[in-house]
């Protein structure tokens, strides 16, 4: 039990990541219909501006660990904004009214132009950092020397995962610009013809997205205390698949999605095969689409005719 507790602690982490990256893939999905294939390495950008960020800081003989930080998550926050606003509007505004296919094409694109982007300006190396967030507590010790661990940066990832998933929650149910989204999400022509303005809001949904992908970026930095370019295709087609999972289109589903995964990969590494924890997670989810073709949360679309 001990070794299971500290496994349900590293999925719950790991799934609260995957989880950030989902919300953009399905906020992004609810309003245009397309999924942004390039949001992975928006992600793996996020953490390339923090990383790069940290450095600058420290260079300048900055200490404060807490003020260190918060200036990385608003600079990373910022400049990873500014590119999910600029894939908008390169890669999804001129074909909005295309056919469906080619925003899917443009954005896979894009994605390949970030990832190859990323490798030439930082090279191909893993970039690594020291531990910035040590500490922690000692939850329990069996009597065969086991200890359940729980550190300050992984209490960090999942408070932090809470409170934005919350904020995200009420801008889009309480606030203009949530109703805005919604509006445009049931249909765009009718939204426009009511008084909104579609693209500032579908820009507006890029860049929260990418927003909290840098947030992401960021803790999988001060988790794993490395980064590299080509960490975001295969942590984005996770976080894509926890979308899936949890009903494409549904805030908390993505973040149960993200949990989901999360978990699944954790506890088949620490029972089963590490090299097969990927087959795992895409069998569950196969299975779960089989019977819940929406999703765990999803819901049916209703055309009305």
């Amino acid at each position: 039990m001990d070794y299971f507790a500290q496994q349900l602690i590293n999925g719950l982490v790991l799934g609260s990541i995957y989880g950030l990256i989902a919300i953009g893939y399905t906020m992004v999905y609810g309003i245009v219909g397309m999924i942004n294939f390039a949001h992975g390495d928006v992600f793996m950008i996020g953490g390339f501006i923090a990383l790069i960020t940290f450095l600058i800081l420290i260079s300048f003989g900055l200490t404060t660990i807490p003020l260190i930080l918060l200036v990385v998550l608003l600079v990373s926050m910022a400049i990873t904004a500014l590119y999910g606003w600029t894939i908008e509007r390169i890669a999804y505004r001129p074909l909005r009214h295309s056919f469906r296919l080619a925003p899917m094409l443009s954005a896979i694109g894009m994605s390949f132009v970030l990832t190859n982007y990323s490798q030439v300006a930082q090279g191909a190396r893993v970039k690594p950092i020291p531990p910035f967030i040590t500490g922690g507590y000692t939850l329990h010790e069996s009597t065969d020397g086991f200890v359940i661990q729980l550190s300050n940066i992984q209490i960090m990832v999942v408070v932090t995962t809470i409170v934005l998933l919350a904020i995200f929650t009420w801008l889009v149910s309480r606030t203009r610009l949530g109703r805005d989204m919604r509006a445009c999400e049931q249909d765009q022509t009718m939204a426009a013809l009511l008084g909104v303005d579609v693209d500032r809001t579908i820009s507006m949904t890029f860049v929260i997205g990418a927003a909290l992908a840098a947030v992401a970026g960021l803790m999988y930095l001060l988790y794993y205390g490395l980064v590299d370019f080509f960490m975001g295709f295969v942590a984005g087609i996770k976080a894509f698949t926890a979308a899936v999972l949890g009903g494409i289109g549904s805030l908390p589903g993505a973040m149960l999605g993200g949990l989901a995964i999360g978990l699944i990969e954790t506890f088949w590494s620490a029972y089963f095969s590490v090299e097969y924890k990927d087959v795992a997670a895409f069998s569950i989810l196969i299975v779960v689409l089989i019977f819940m073709p929406t999703g765990l949360l999803g819901r049916p679309e209703v055309e009305k005719v």
